[in-house]
């Protein structure tokens, strides 16, 4: 991460206790983020930040990583959306705002260098982080550009933090994983609130909480012997309808209006990988969600293992279940 990137949460949690006790509770997604900015500077600023912050994930549908909404601190609405979960601050350290900020880092710290990107708890409300995003006076849309990949690393890397946290909340179940690749020959670090079936040889792991109607998460492993000496994305898509044809509840019909195909590289090894969207068939309830399905070579075994997660999710923005999916999948073991 660049130097230019100042860190300084916990500090200002161990420092001012008493304060943050006074202010209300933060409220608010994540992944929605309040640009608190003048109507000037946001003008000259907004197509950056958005750019930023907003890169698209393969859904169902293009889907932005974060909520990116501008509220000026002289607007009327500032007193109530000041205590949201996470504010990014950009100004030049002269404003009221961001000089409020910038008092929760000063107990450590009090030299600021623009452009800088600092960060504080607890600044307007409990539980909120607040991003400052520090600009030379004079250069203020300049230095945003300049700072904006560092920015969207950060918070890109504490969201993830924060869907993993939450995934893991119930501990990670490494007796199932131990079980399968000693009994099975492959392994995959699961949550505990997941349950798994088994059907010819096909491996299913889903959770389903609080309410299959609501949310469901579900991995499946299955393999082929021997391994074929090419993996295409005809064979990914043929492969999964089979999965989803004789062993999902519902068939699910694989939509490649907005997909990738890709090799990658997995745990030292070369693997193939498709990323595209399901939809249930005409007729049926109407449904659907992103998958990711991976042919990852075993030679040990001689086993070329399928593995397919898919997500549903109506009603809800999907980057946080997407980064669970991938870390599973990415836990995947063989040999």
């Amino acid at each position: 991460m660049s130097r230019r990137v100042a860190l300084y949460p916990l500090l200002a949690l161990a420092l001012l206790p008493l304060a943050a006790c006074d202010e209300p509770r933060a409220a608010g997604d994540q992944h929605a983020i309040i640009v608190a900015t003048s109507e000037d500077l946001w003008f000259q600023i907004e197509e950056t930040v958005h750019e930023a912050l907003e890169p698209t994930i393969l859904t169902v549908r293009d889907e932005r990583t974060f909520r990116v909404t501008h509220q000026d601190p002289e607007g009327q609405d500032w007193g109530r959306l000041q205590r949201l979960r996470q504010v990014l601050v950009v100004g030049t350290g002269e404003e009221p705002w961001t000089q409020e900020a910038l008092d929760r880092v000063r107990p450590r710290r009090d030299d600021f260098q623009a452009p800088e990107i600092l960060q504080a708890e607890n600044v307007w409300a409990r539980g909120q982080r607040v991003t400052i995003m520090l600009v030379p006076e004079g250069r203020e849309a300049e230095a945003v550009e300049e700072l904006g990949p560092d920015l969207h690393a950060l918070l890109d890397s504490q969201f993830r933090q924060y869907a993993l946290s939450r995934m893991f909340a119930s501990g990670r179940d490494t007796i199932l994983a131990d079980s399968l690749m000693q009994n099975v020959g492959f392994s995959v670090v699961l949550p505990n609130v997941y349950r798994y079936s088994v059907l010819d040889s096909v491996f299913r792991f889903r959770n389903d909480n609080p309410s299959p109607s609501e949310l469901i998460r579900e991995l499946a492993v299955t393999w082929k012997t021997p391994i074929p000496d090419e993996v295409t994305e005809e064979d990914l898509v043929e492969w999964r309808e089979i999965l989803a044809r004789e062993y999902y509840p519902d068939d699910q019909l694989i939509n490649l209006a907005r997909s990738a195909a890709n090799p990658f590289s997995w745990n030292g090894r070369d693997g193939f990988q498709l990323q595209a969207s399901w939809e249930t068939a005409p007729g049926e309830w109407p449904a659907a969600g992103p998958f990711i399905t991976q042919a990852l070579p075993c030679p040990e075994q001689d086993r070329l293992y399928v593995v397919d997660a898919w997500l549903y999710a109506p009603g809800r923005d999907k980057y946080e279940y997407m980064i669970q999916l991938e870390t599973i999948l990415n836990s995947f073991r063989c040999g």
